[in-house]
């Protein structure tokens, strides 16, 4: 029987669930949490098991949303997908919100936009595999979109950007989240690690 894999992406206001079977979506949940999911998460995840008449025990494979994002969203997150991993034995994986919004496009080469607020974006260069380009930034985005390489498609959700063709991803993620994971290495769940790109107020404020 194919992989049932488990998807959880917190990482913004709008977050989402995704429960995947071998090649085959099930079903993806959309969320909506402007304080937080950390009161809502497990609610939402036990009524998406309940429809699939599933237990947590039949996940094959955990992931989530490695970042970038929210602070407290990415934790969230992983949080949840560690937990649950680790108190089933099963393994997990972290995947880039950058990575995911990348799958959404055409081209060779492609190049994810997301809004970071502060007036910046987190940006990259994937290619149609899947590989990182292009180093994963955060930045100006007018500085940014002078770096790409001319035949880089910009894919995006939530990011205005003129004068330049831009493919458009869906604001839910977690599927093609889930979707990257079915084909990334597992790993032990003690092992995922964030993705924030951009350092923490705290950070910025000791180191300067």
């Amino acid at each position: 029987m194919s992989r049932l894999i488990l998807a959880v992406e917190t990482t913004h206001e709008y977050g989402s669930l995704a429960l995947l079977r071998g090649e085959e979506l099930l079903e993806e949940v959309s969320l909506h949490a402007p304080t937080g999911f950390a009161h809502v998460l497990y609610r939402h995840l036990a009524d998406l098991l309940e429809r699939h008449q599933l237990k947590i025990a039949d996940i094959d494979l955990f992931t989530a949303a490695s970042g970038p994002g929210s602070f407290t969203g990415v934790r969230v997150g992983l949080a949840c997908v560690k937990g649950l991993a680790e108190a089933l034995g099963k393994p997990a994986v972290g995947i880039s919100n950058l990575q995911a919004v990348a799958s959404f496009g055409t081209a060779a080469l492609r190049a994810p936009a997301m809004d970071a607020r502060r007036g910046e974006i987190y940006g990259a260069v994937y290619d149609a595999e899947g590989r990182l380009v292009e180093p994963e930034m955060v930045g100006p985005l007018t500085a940014w979109l002078t770096t790409l390489p001319d035949s880089a498609e910009i894919v995006t959700s939530d990011v205005q950007i003129v004068d330049r063709i831009v493919r458009r991803a869906p604001r839910e993620l977690a599927a093609a989240i889930a979707r990257l994971a079915a084909h990334a290495t597992p790993q032990d769940p003690a092992a995922l690690d964030a993705n924030y790109v951009r350092r923490s107020d705290a950070e910025l404020l000791w180191k300067g």
